[in-house]
């Protein structure tokens, strides 16, 4: 997760764009921070759906193969 700090500069980057507009070095550093969270959130959401097991309601594992490949190569690692 992204600090405090580096959330509410984004938070304040937008509400600026939708009032009274960026200028070039803060519409930059928007861009930059938007994708270091994007970056953030994908990592974490990865992270997450590797420890999700997918059970049927006959109680069967129907995990995708990939997903299942994806944890077998954390355990080895």
């Amino acid at each position: 997760m992204l600090p405090k700090d580096k959330l509410a500069r984004i938070n304040a980057l937008a509400n600026k764009a939708k009032t009274t507009g960026l200028t070039e070095a803060e519409a930059k550093e928007q861009s930059a921070l938007r994708k270091e969270y994007l970056q953030t959130f994908r990592s974490s959401m990865f992270n997450t759906l590797k420890s999700v097991t997918i059970i049927d309601p006959e109680g069967n594992d129907v995990t995708p193969e990939k997903l299942k490949q994806e944890k077998n190569n954390n355990k080895l690692h």
